[in-house]
């Protein structure tokens, strides 16, 4: 409710379970419970946000007023659902406790989700479904204050590999090569050679074409870096290369830098609170947002992970491969661990698409008009747009493409 009425709508609110205080409030008022007391504005609960634990539940999808809904809540209900315990499911990830085949990097897959399966994963569902409720209040509170929001856009920018030749070690360097080679791929083979001679010639080497961009457009922008120990799914440069650790200083002059939590760290606790104090240490200042490698999010450790270690937002809420809002919402929230019954203290920043979503796009024209109807889509809602771009694909093969695809984004959807 919080999340609805504060949050989204800008509405203070309270809340009580005497009648009396109820019936005495002059102001807008609601009750939120079986049947309503006399004719005030009622919505008929659900008994999801009553329970305790993981039901299985039966949802049946409906429709109010051309936005998707469930939980329907019967006619004397003043809206046909309820808003808050559809709100809580989504928000909740309530899905993701439920039994379901994880893929191969243990992910929740976007086709099991809800939202996937009936059509509406690329629509803002509760912050509609929010504004929807605010006309109504509207309409029966004609004195109801509320604080508008803005819209707000978010260019996270992905550094997990910061290199894609240089600065690399001897050993990698040689290893690379030989793959190359055996591999046939005699046009990486001179990029590659070239590199070892020109560093500044990097193909990753985009970064002081990223801040003046930013600066170009006015924008805030944050750099997650990857700052780990060499694995099989972890490859960037090690932290105790001074060139990288010269880079992240660098950027840390002009954009917010963060942790890009290595694969490994994603059950291990203690590697994750030193893959952050150490990219504290480099930057001189507290880390205090994370995003997971690959987008791995497992419901709730994950949450009870980061907030062990001390992180109060995080950036991983959406899919790799699937465009559209995960939770529902293109509002930052707080998350909720529905087996310990309560929020914890951390911030939950939904992003709208990921550019490996939009590899497998026929066109940049479809490209253009998906990513453009999102964004129609937040802000309709006033919300937050944030996207996340992979400094590999930013320099990788289609450079140029992915560059100018990056850059129109920014143009058109920055203000």
């Amino acid at each position: 409710m919080k999340h609805i009425f504060t949050r989204i709508l800008g509405i203070d609110v309270t809340f009580t379970t005497k009648v009396e205080d109820f019936i005495k409030h002059s102001g807008a008022k609601i009750t939120y419970t079986k049947q309503p007391l006399q004719n005030e504005f009622f919505i008929r609960s659900n008994d999801l946000l009553f329970e305790q634990g993981i039901n299985d539940l039966q949802i049946t999808i409906s429709n109010w007023e051309g936005i998707p809904c469930f939980f329907t809540a019967g006619e004397r209900s003043t809206i046909p659902f309820d808003i808050f315990s559809a709100s809580f499911y989504l928000l909740s990830r309530y899905e993701e406790y439920l039994p379901h085949v994880k893929d191969m990097h243990g992910r929740f897959p976007p086709k099991e989700s809800l939202a996937y399966q009936n059509g509406f994963l690329q629509q803002p569902v509760v912050d509609m479904w929010a504004f929807k409720l605010l006309d109504k209040l509207k309409e029966r509170f004609l004195n109801l204050e509320y604080k508008k929001r803005t819209y707000t856009y978010n260019s996270i920018i992905d550094v997990t590999t910061s290199h894609g030749f240089a600065h690399r070690g001897f050993t990698r360097s040689v290893a690379g090569l030989m793959y190359d080679l055996v591999s046939f791929k005699l046009r990486r083979v001179g990029r590659r050679i070239g590199v070892w001679f020109n560093p500044k010639k990097d193909p990753f080497n985009n970064y002081e074409y990223l801040i003046n961009l930013h600066k170009r457009f006015a924008l805030k922008s944050m750099f997650f870096f990857q700052f780990a120990a060499y694995s099989t799914y972890d490859k960037n440069l090690s932290p105790n290369n001074n060139k990288f650790k010269f880079l992240i200083k660098s950027i840390a002059d002009y954009s917010a830098v963060a942790l890009s939590a290595s694969y490994s760290s994603f059950e291990d606790i203690t590697l994750l609170k030193n893959e952050k104090k150490r990219l504290s240490d480099v930057i001189n200042r507290d880390v205090t947002s994370s995003r997971m490698r690959y987008n791995r999010v497992d419901v709730p450790n994950t949450y009870r992970n980061l907030v062990d270690a001390e992180f109060t937002d995080d950036y991983t809420m959406g899919y790799t491969h699937e465009i559209g809002f995960r939770a529902g919402t293109c509002s930052p929230f707080y998350f909720y661990d529905i087996n310990l019954e309560l929020q914890q203290p951390i911030r939950v920043h939904p992003f709208a698409f990921h550019d490996y979503a939009l590899v497998s796009m026929a066109s940049k024209e479809e490209i253009a008009q998906k990513i453009s109807t999102l964004n129609k889509r937040v802000k309709n809602v006033n919300g937050d747009f944030t996207s996340v771009f992979s400094i590999e694909l930013i320099g990788g093969e289609k450079s140029e493409d992915w560059k100018k695809l990056y850059e129109s984004v920014l143009s058109e959807f920055h203000v």
